[in-house]
């Protein structure tokens, strides 16, 4: 175990040593991310082939094809691979989706293909280069400048979901906007340990999981980390695809999922036009909630992360609402606090409900009221969640207990709202914590949050100049 760390340790560091040198450079951490992706592929599938297995790539693409060569030719012999691989079937035409070289400086290039090529990465155990690109994907999520923290969900937070969702070995689990599979490997890593039965154990690494997104970045990232974990080695579970105008009729016991918040990109399909059974609306959370709805089996369970939006909005939100509480029961609400993603100040909760029986009465959980977090002083941690996985009580609901009381604990983070209290009320943004706001937030932390603020801005002025054609702008 202590060898382990120690390699781990020293990959990683390696890793941040070479994009430290690239970020000098001009080259965002993303992309070096990107490409560090595709030749750890070319690298393992090379190694794999020394060992007497298989090939999966064409000849000519391969990594001996690529590690002697260096100046401009180490260049154009990586655009040509690039270019090829994206265009193959399988596995490898996911992982290499639309692939194109970021790093145009010879003396780049080779850093990270020479970085590659010292070490054995195949032969590693699959907890370990899993956790490696973890490490790096984590890394990359938090990075603001490069807006990679909008496909990243805290792990504290997922892990906490997929413990009290307790997906079963046996079942299928889906994530429709799956950002760098997070869900996906968190509800693998649960389910892997529930029995040795070896077609149980080939039905969850090439059945169980799968997995959407609409980003190509996105989709190579989430193919490789499942990859890395031995996890869809022939076929991977990540699809390229637009979730909301999927008409596929495949569906899932279980979804677990953070969709994107706001309204549909310009330019994107109109999702009416192509599901004609949603309620017309904009907004992106409803016509993913709507969308989770549609695939989760009669019988299956689902949590999701929205806003309070969601939960209070009128018009086609709540016709999308009332929907779910008559055909689902939304059995519990986890009120999240700000802090903990990205998008700095947004108000979310996770929506755990079950498809087949009407919403009658709803436990909450106030995580928010008197709850402060940051990304970098004070993140969220699984600790953090505990109480409220304790209070969840999965498998034995009918256990639960409130911690609230009107006279004795009046601030219990954990109360039931009755039937009739739930149809006595227009939206479901339940609060009864009356907590004395206090900012006990540092000089450091008050600085970084104004921080984010500011890089918030300054990204947002960028890109809506890059939209009106360049800086001069009459």
């Amino acid at each position: 175990m202590l060898e382990n760390h120690k390699t781990e340790a020293n990959l990683l560091t390696k890793v941040w040593n070479i994009a430290n040198v690239l970020s000098a450079s001009g080259v965002g951490f993303t992309d070096y991310i990107t490409q560090l992706t595709y030749i750890l592929f070319l690298k393992m599938d090379d190694e794999k082939e020394s060992m007497g297995l298989s090939s999966r790539l064409p000849e000519g693409c391969k990594w001996k094809d690529l590690c002697a060569l260096s100046g401009e030719d180490l260049v154009e012999k990586y655009d040509d691979i690039l270019d090829e691989l994206s265009r193959c079937e399988g596995l490898i035409g996911v992982i290499f989706t639309r692939a194109t070289n970021k790093i145009s400086r010879p003396v780049m290039l080779k850093k990270v293909v020479d970085m590659v090529a010292e070490e054995n990465w195949y032969m590693l155990e699959g907890d370990l280069k899993g956790a490696i690109y973890e490490d790096i994907l984590e890394k990359n999520g938090q990075d603001k400048k490069s807006g990679a923290g909008q496909y990243f969900t805290p792990r504290a937070l997922i892990s906490a979901i997929v413990d009290v969702v307790d997906p079963k070995i046996t079942e299928t689990v889906a994530d429709p906007c799956c950002g760098t599979a997070g869900f996906l490997l968190a509800a693998y890593e649960h389910m892997r340990h529930q029995s040795s039965d070896m077609e149980k154990q080939r039905f969850l690494k090439n059945n169980a999981l799968f997995g959407a997104d609409n980003t190509d970045l996105v989709v190579t990232l989430a193919s490789m980390n499942l990859y890395l974990h031995d996890i869809g080695v022939d076929k991977s579970p990540i699809v390229h695809q637009d979730s909301l105008i999927d008409k596929s009729e495949r569906m899932f016991q279980v979804v677990m999922t953070n969709p994107p918040f706001g309204t549909r990109p310009q330019g994107s399909v109109d999702v009416s036009a192509n599901r004609p059974e949603f309620v017309v609306t904009s907004d992106n959370q409803v016509n993913f909630l709507q969308h989770i709805m549609s695939i989760v089996k009669t019988g299956g369970r689902a949590a999701v992360v929205l806003p309070d939006s969601v939960l209070t909005d009128g018009g086609s939100t709540k016709t999308v609402r009332d929907k779910l509480m008559k055909d689902f029961n939304l059995h519990t609400i986890l009120r999240l606090p700000t802090g903990i993603f990205y998008a700095n100040g947004v108000k979310t909760n996770v929506l755990f409900f079950e498809k087949g029986k009407p919403t009658k009465d709803v436990w909450v959980y106030d995580y928010r009221s008197g709850v402060k977090h940051t990304l970098v002083q004070k993140p969220l941690t699984r600790e953090n969640l505990q109480d409220f996985v304790d209070c969840y009580c999965s498998g034995r609901m009918e256990d639960r207990k409130e911690t609230y009381d009107a006279t004795t604990n009046p601030n219990g983070r954990w109360r039931k709202f009755t039937e009739s209290e739930v149809k006595s009320r227009d939206n479901l943004n339940f609060k009864w914590l009356n907590f004395t706001e206090e900012d006990d937030r540092s000089i450091p932390e008050i600085l970084d949050e104004m921080q984010e603020e500011a890089d918030g801005i300054s990204a947002a002025v960028a890109q809506l100049r890059e939209l009106l054609g360049g800086s001069n702008i009459d």
